[in-house]
């Protein structure tokens, strides 16, 4: 199992509402595209999934527990998080970060084991930086770097994967071969995404939020509208099917116009 479910989820900082009764479901092995413009919570979402911050009220549930009860050890072993901006790694190489996804497994002095090297190996082999792992971290590109973090999270085995924007800086090439991937890893996969069209694709389910609330949730067809699309971004959008894959497609138009009162005008 690996839902992820939250009830009434609220979040302020001095006294300013960042999100605001999220209520969203996770489905076990599906992948949920967080989406909406920026400043909408994704972000400050995906920390209270990670319990990086506590929220001001409702709850969040790993399955049938909630959030609080999980113990630190018990989280790391089930939950991976590939945070937006990769945290800097002093004098590592490439190889040696993704190796930390290993550290719930081990004891505090624990050698890595053949088990451990060959879930390494895997990692690094399906992320595609298999020739880069001897590299030093700080030589990396930002892409690289990204691949590298995933990487990590896969060596964790997770049931559940939070990733925040996993494809900034990456080539077109390799944002398809990481969607691609996370279709494959039949894990629960909750992704902040940018890009409309990668989420009509790549995605089971979306949640748009727009100023910290639930703007809309459901299946990409259902809810990526142009009326939605319009009042969420403030863009004029074609939606229709693309001829060669029949995937949901999002052209824009136009850039609504906006009136003197602050409403979006035709």
């Amino acid at each position: 199992m690996g839902r992820i479910t939250t009830t009434r989820l609220s979040w302020s900082v001095k006294g300013h509402r960042l999100l605001d009764g999220i209520e969203m479901a996770a489905p076990d092995g599906k992948i949920v595209g967080l989406l909406g413009p920026n400043g909408s919570g994704k972000s400050t979402l995906l920390r209270l999934l990670a319990g990086l911050r506590r929220p001001d009220t409702g709850t969040i549930r790993y399955d049938d527990t909630s959030l609080g009860d999980l113990g630190r050890r018990v989280r790391a072993r089930r939950l991976a998080v590939v945070e937006q901006d990769a945290s800097a790694h002093h004098h590592v190489n490439v190889r040696q970060v993704v190796e930390l996804g290993r550290t719930p497994f081990r004891g505090r002095f624990d050698a890595l084991t053949e088990r451990d090297r060959r879930i390494v190996d895997s990692a690094l082999e399906r992320t595609g930086i298999g020739d880069k792992q001897h590299r030093s971290w700080h030589t990396l590109s930002g892409g690289e770097k990204q691949r590298t973090q995933l990487a990590r999270a896969l060596a964790q085995e997770p049931r559940e994967i939070l990733l925040d924007e996993p494809t900034n800086h990456l080539d077109i090439r390799h944002q398809l071969e990481l969607l691609d991937l996370l279709t494959q890893l039949h894990v629960t996969c909750v992704v902040a995404l940018h890009d409309l069209n990668l989420a009509a694709r790549y995605c089971d389910h979306v949640v748009v939020l727009d100023g910290g609330r639930v703007a809309a949730a459901g299946a990409p067809e259902a809810v990526l509208t142009p009326d939605l699309i319009e009042s969420v971004y403030g863009v004029h959008v074609l939606v229709d099917r693309e001829h060669a894959t029949g995937t949901l497609r999002i052209t824009y138009l136009a850039a609504a116009r906006t009136t003197a009162t602050g409403r979006q005008g035709p």
